[in-house]
């Protein structure tokens, strides 16, 4: 452990100020965000909706208390959009695109070389196997099956 001239330094200090969870933005709130607001200053609307991916400086967040007594200033209009009730869930399709890829990605590269039957260069001159699979970088392009 390394000395400061205030004392030893910690490499990991938990801290129980910032939370991952993120909370409403109203003064005194400290109840978990389930929604969004935004103004749209052109329209004069304001649109509550789902909880955005990112918090953005000039987007709100409420908690589902706020965001049912929401008011918008007198001319204004208000569009609610749906709340998710909860995390949006991995699909089937998801899933298995998912797993597609780990097993791509797991597959040696000779035998992968190999299996291609020495189709050649593509068409932007880098080597395609049989099934049209052209490599550029780390993105593969893929024909459908059915435009063959």
């Amino acid at each position: 452990m390394r000395e400061s001239r205030r004392g030893p330094l910690k490499s990991a200090v938990p801290s129980n100020v910032v939370s991952p969870v993120r909370r409403c933005s109203r003064t005194a709130c400290g109840r978990p965000a389930v929604a969004t607001l935004t103004y749209v200053y052109a329209d004069s609307t304001a649109v509550l909706g789902p909880l955005a991916t990112y918090a953005e400086p000039h987007c709100y967040d409420l908690c589902s208390e706020h965001s049912e007594r929401l008011t918008a200033p007198r001319g204004w209009e208000v569009v609610r959009l749906a709340v998710d009730a909860g995390p949006a869930r991995p699909t089937g399709d998801d899933l298995e695109a998912l797993a597609n890829a780990v097993r791509e990605a797991a597959r040696p590269q000779e035998r992968a070389a190999g299996a291609g039957g020495g189709a050649g260069p593509g068409a932007d001159g880098r080597e395609a196997d049989a099934r049209g699979v052209a490599r550029r970088g780390h993105l593969r392009v893929l024909r459908s099956p059915d435009s063959s």
